[in-house]
């Protein structure tokens, strides 16, 4: 996984090119009709129920903008939320505020739907051993904030891009002319580069289970694609020689089916890719 500097350097970069596409090379809006000098403030508030997500990071780009402002927060990352709920106010500049605002308000919006969808996937597995993981079927540009969101919801974040973990999936296996070939390729060139990295391995079938089996290193089985008592068995064939981990056909009525045949991890796009934005607004008062 990336380390926290790399994650850090991430969202400063996420900031940075979302004020240059959004103020570029000036907010003429404000600029027009609002002095230098006048200082206002604006409460962020809720539209409807969910799980509140990216206030954190709405004080990073409030900050970016002006360091004079100030941020009174009075619901932290995490927290369920309602209609009416106020979550902060900020105050100061009234330039600085507006530069700000979209930025703030499409981050946390998207974030907060991240959050609340991963917090219900969290709830319909309850009283099991397995955790939710995302994937990197995420937004160009704002990965960070969306993985940053699936923790903040409960869950855990799979690998953060190609170059922290390895996934061999169906394609790789098929271009290295099948999977021992793959896996064992795959070895012999970690072990050249000298990298401490994991291996994930994508299995189709239970034949593909077993054929896995027979090589070491890999780190984590990913039962793909597989119905329920396929699932089970290949739990059972794996035991403990590596990690289990459930993909495709995760949803809100089978989730709970798949954390029941006993795999560690089971892991939904979904949760980063078919959400829809929190309403959320900054108001003037």
């Amino acid at each position: 996984m990336i380390s926290e500097i790399q994650f850090e350097n991430e969202l400063q970069l996420i900031i940075q090119n979302g004020i240059r596409e959004d103020v570029g090379e000036g907010d003429h809006s404000s600029l027009a009709c609002i002095p230098a000098s006048a200082i206002g403030k604006a409460k962020l508030l809720v539209k409807e129920e969910g799980i509140i997500a990216g206030v954190s990071f709405a004080k990073m780009i409030f900050e970016y903008i002006d360091l004079a402002l100030q941020i009174e927060i009075f619901i932290p990352d995490g927290t369920p939320v309602k209609r009416g709920d106020v979550v902060f106010h900020v105050s100061g500049s009234s330039q600085s505020i507006l530069k700000a605002e979209r930025l703030v308000l499409n981050s946390m919006q998207r974030m907060s739907a991240i959050a609340t969808k991963t917090k219900k996937y969290v709830d319909l597995i309850k009283g099991t051993n397995t955790k939710i993981l995302d994937t990197r079927k995420t937004t160009p540009g704002f990965r960070a904030c969306e993985k940053w969101a699936v923790k903040i919801g409960g869950g855990e974040n799979h690998r953060f891009a190609l170059y922290d973990m390895i996934m061999l999936k169906d394609n790789h296996n098929d271009f290295a002319g099948g999977i021992s070939l793959a896996i064992a390729k795959t070895k012999a060139y970690i072990k050249e580069k000298n990298l401490d990295i994991k291996i994930i391995v994508e299995a189709r079938s239970l034949d593909e289970v077993k054929e896995i089996l027979e090589n070491e290193g890999v780190h984590r089985i990913l039962i793909d694609n597989l119905d329920f008592d396929d699932t089970r068995k290949a739990v059972a064939l794996i035991g403990n020689t590596c990690q289990t981990e459930s993909s495709g056909n995760i949803n809100e009525e089978t989730i709970r089916s798949y954390a029941e045949c006993g795999v560690n991890y089971i892991s939904s796009g979904a949760l980063t890719h078919s959400i829809y934005n929190m309403d959320l607004s900054l108001k003037a008062f």
